[in-house]
């Protein structure tokens, strides 16, 4: 069990975080002073600059409890961290002892409907108080997770892997991003900045594949570079350009399979535009090494996950309400 405020001195530059959160989002590859951003923001939403009038109203100030967030259908959790960090930062959480959280899988992990995945005791106000804020982050971000444990199960064994999009919630790219890797998931560009991708719009810029490839070349010679392909004689162009990545854009499978032909192992070939679950491993078949899904993040179902409370009072004299 880890203690929130109250409970060991803050991690450098994350005030409200203690060490051990800070650290368990950093091994997720998430900056922790962002995420404390990200949710501080989110808590203030919520809140609208007032108070939470119904727990204000129903629950004593000292009251204490157990709450756990238990899977209410299968799938793959993802964001544990980030959910604990709402029961960290929620106004209210800074008096006294604060609240305790304990994770009872890792994200990542499958889970059965029943099933207990994080663990908070404490002082139950700020923790109703955080309650919503907490669960629509932890259900969504398992629900990009459990979307693209599908698409990573459906063409498992073809040596092709799933790629997300920049198709993500505006200011949560790095958190959706982080629960594709969960579900088993490659992540693409995470910005205009870090690769180039010459798209359609770009070519009728330039003029043609080629003389985009070259532009982007002489700009960044470095960085990896994707060009998009409408059709077989466009792969060929950004082929003799010297492309190594290309993306297919809306190829039927027949046609996915005479670029894989084409290009002889010359460059990764990444599926994109119109791909669905039922087709997800004819395309993986034809030989392409990707296959990118913008689903993933801009249409992945949340999964159901609840808080049940149990206050401290209604433990006394029950054998195993602290110790399951």
């Amino acid at each position: 069990m880890s203690k929130l405020p109250g409970g060991p001195a803050p991690a450098e530059g994350v005030p409200g975080l203690d060490g051990r959160l800070a650290e368990l989002l950093r091994s997720a590859g998430l900056d922790p002073v962002a995420v404390a951003g990200f949710v501080t923001a989110a808590l203030a939403e919520d809140l609208a600059g007032g108070s939470d009038v119904t727990t204000a109203a129903t629950v004593g100030r000292d009251a204490t409890g157990r709450a756990d967030l238990v899977a209410r259908s299968a799938g793959v959790v993802a964001g544990l961290g980030v959910a604990a960090a709402v029961f960290a930062l929620v106004p209210g959480n800074l008096d006294g002892a604060g609240l305790d959280w304990t994770e009872l899988v890792a994200d990542g992990d499958q889970v059965v409907p029943g099933q207990p995945v994080l663990r908070v005791t404490g002082p139950i106000g700020p923790m109703l108080t955080a309650e919503r804020t907490a669960l629509n982050l932890l259900c969504h971000l398992s629900g990009v997770a459990t979307l693209t444990r599908q698409w990573a199960d459906a063409v498992a064994g073809t040596g092709a892997r799933i790629r997300d999009t920049r198709k993500t919630t505006p200011g949560m790219r790095a958190l959706e991003k982080y629960a594709v890797r969960c579900g088993g998931g490659l992540n693409h560009r995470m910005a205009l900045s870090d690769a180039a991708l010459i798209k359609d719009n770009h070519v009728a810029a330039a003029g043609s594949v080629a003389a985009a490839f070259a532009a982007v070349r002489r700009q960044a010679p470095g960085l990896p570079l994707e060009v998009e392909c409408d059709t077989l004689d466009q792969v060929a162009e950004a082929l003799a350009a010297g492309a190594n990545q290309i993306l297919l854009d809306n190829f039927a499978v027949p046609d996915m399979a005479a670029a894989v032909a084409l290009t002889g192992g010359r460059a990764r070939l990444e599926a994109s535009g119109g791909l669905t679950l039922a087709t997800a491993r004819a395309v993986a078949a034809t030989g392409v090494d990707y296959l990118a899904v913008g689903a993933l993040t801009h249409s992945a179902p949340a999964l159901d996950i609840g808080l049940d409370l149990v206050r401290a009072s209604d433990t006394i004299g029950t054998a195993d309400a602290t110790d399951d």
